[in-house]
C-alpha cells in the first residue's frame, strides 16, 4: 500500500504490546481504521491521560494518579502484613480474591541476573526498609513460582529473616478441581511436600 506511513507507525506501535505479533497488530490497526474510528480516539486520550497522570506510589510502588495510592491509605487494612508481589497485575489478582486484608509492595520485576536485572533494578532496598518500619510484622512472598520468581522470593526471604521478620510465601500445590494425571508433575511434587 502506497503511503501508508501512518498505518506503519500505528501497528508497530501496536507490535511493543506484549504478546502481539505482526498479523495481530494489523488485524487491530485495520479494525480500529475500518469499523472504529471513535474507538481510535478513545484509545489515543486513554493511553495519553494514563501515560501524562499515572506514577508509582511512593509507599508501595503500584500504579496511581495520586502520590500514595487508595490502598496504602485505606486504614480499614491491616498495616501489620506486607505483600510482596512482582506487578500491579498480580496485585489485582490478589485482589480480586477479596481474601487479603493486608498491604502491598510492588516489585516492578524480579531479579534476573542474565537480564541484567539484580536488586537496585527492583527496589529491594525501599522494600527492606518499608518492612522494616516497626508496623509490619508478616512479609508473605507472592512472587511468582518461575525460577526468578523464587530465587526472588528466596533472596528477599532470607534478608528479611536476618531482620527478624516472620516471612512466609504463597502455597502452591493441586489446584481444586483437577485430576492428577493432569497435572504437572512439579506441581504435584511440591503439594506432596508442602502436604498438612
Amino acid at each position: 500500500m502506497a503511503g501508508t506511513h501512518s498505518l506503519d507507525a500505528l501497528i508497530q506501535a501496536l507490535r511493543r504490546l506484549p504478546g502481539v505479533g505482526m498479523k495481530s497488530a494489523q488485524r487491530m490497526a485495520f479494525h480500529l481504521l475500518q469499523h472504529d474510528r471513535e474507538g481510535a480516539r478513545l484509545l489515543v486520550r486513554a493511553l495519553a491521560d494514563a501515560a501524562d497522570h499515572v506514577q508509582h506510589c511512593e509507599r508501595c510502588h503500584t500504579f496511581t494518579e495520586n502520590t500514595i495510592c487508595d490502598t496504602c491509605l485505606d486504614e480499614r487494612r491491616d498495616a501489620s502484613k506486607l505483600c510482596v508481589v512482582e506487578t500491579p497485575a498480580d496485585q489485582s489478582a490478589l485482589e480480586r480474591t477479596a481474601a487479603y486484608k493486608g498491604l502491598y509492595f510492588v516489585l516492578m520485576g524480579k531479579l534476573s541476573p542474565l537480564d541484567g536485572i539484580g536488586p537496585k533494578d527492583i527496589g529491594l532496598q525501599k522494600l527492606f526498609e518499608r518492612a522494616t518500619d516497626g508496623v509490619v510484622q508478616e512479609v508473605i512472598l507472592a512472587t511468582n513460582f518461575t525460577a526468578e520468581g523464587e530465587a526472588t522470593a528466596h533472596v528477599i526471604g532470607e534478608a528479611l529473616k536476618s531482620r527478624g521478620l516472620q516471612v512466609t510465601r504463597l502455597a502452591r500445590g493441586v489446584p481444586a478441581g483437577s485430576e492428577l494425571e493432569y497435572v504437572d508433575l512439579g506441581t504435584i511434587a511440591h503439594a506432596l511436600a508442602d502436604r498438612r
